[in-house]
């Protein structure tokens, strides 16, 4: 098993030269569901930092809609990728979204027979409650509200697979959606279109924060990305691994990384 190398051996001047912050919200951001005032006043020093936050989740788009509006973050990209909300410049709630009308709607039904056939063939299974506000995939929970074991968990994933979806594992649900989207592609596709910039270009600029197995790929594409401890949960199931590991769990561990940045930028 990979060894975990603490948050505390990421070099100073790495850390001084980050000029991004990209993060999951449930489990990284949040504890029991709620930001915790340690990470909202690291996402405040952040901003006034100057450094961008982008916030990528497998939340669905309606539940995604209060924190893009209350949250100093640059905006929130949604449901793995697909759906991208943030706060205008007159307060008022934008948003946009990776697949055009015709696409989202041709998936639609195709989504909810996948969902369908899972609760038939698995009376254990539930919907995630945030399901109402899904616009591009489905989910099911396994922690947040209900709980499935490993091998319902990865008979869900087989299910969501073999009817052609794509299907990922987060700390509380599982999710499945069509299309070639996923967490990198809404990361770079959101710095393009709110920054103008191209995210590959300065990848060594940018950390990424995250705590379970649908943020591997994240883990695999950014040099500088740090897991969460509670990211201990899923170790052993990670296709890749983060770079460093907080001490902390969920916020506490993301305002460590926060720490971690700011202090290099202060350090003479």
């Amino acid at each position: 098993m990979t060894n975990k190398t603490p948050l505390a051996l990421w070099p100073a001047p790495a850390r001084a030269r980050i000029h991004g912050v990209l993060t999951d919200i449930d489990d990284t951001l949040t504890t029991e569901g709620a930001i915790t005032p340690d990470a909202l006043d690291a996402l405040h020093r952040l901003r006034a930092a100057g450094l961008p936050v982008f916030a990528i989740t497998g939340r669905p788009a309606g539940w995604s809609e209060a924190f893009a509006l209350a949250w100093p973050v640059d905006a929130i990209v949604a449901e793995n990728g697909a759906v991208a909300l943030w706060r205008g410049d007159a307060g008022e709630l934008r948003r946009d979204y990776l697949q055009d009308a015709a696409t989202r709607h041709a998936n639609f039904e195709k989504l909810h027979a996948t969902a369908q056939r899972v609760l038939a063939e698995m009376p254990q299974a539930r919907l995630a409650t945030d399901s109402p506000g899904r616009e591009t995939d489905i989910a099911i929970d396994h922690s947040e509200f209900a709980h499935l074991g490993e091998a319902d968990i990865a008979r869900v994933v087989q299910i969501m697979k073999g009817q052609g979806l794509n299907a990922t594992v987060s700390s509380i649900h599982i999710n499945g959606w069509i299309g070639d989207h996923d967490k990198l592609a809404g990361a770079r596709w959101i710095v393009r279109s709110r920054l103008g910039r191209v995210l590959d270009d300065e990848l060594d600029r940018w950390v990424y924060v995250g705590d379970s197995t649908n943020d591997a790929r994240m883990f695999a594409h950014f040099p500088h990305s740090v897991g969460v401890a509670n990211i201990e949960r899923f170790w052993r199931a990670l296709a890749h691994h983060p770079r460093y590991v907080a001490t902390g769990e969920r916020g506490a561990g993301f305002t460590e990384v926060v720490d971690a940045v700011l202090d290099a930028r202060i350090t003479p």
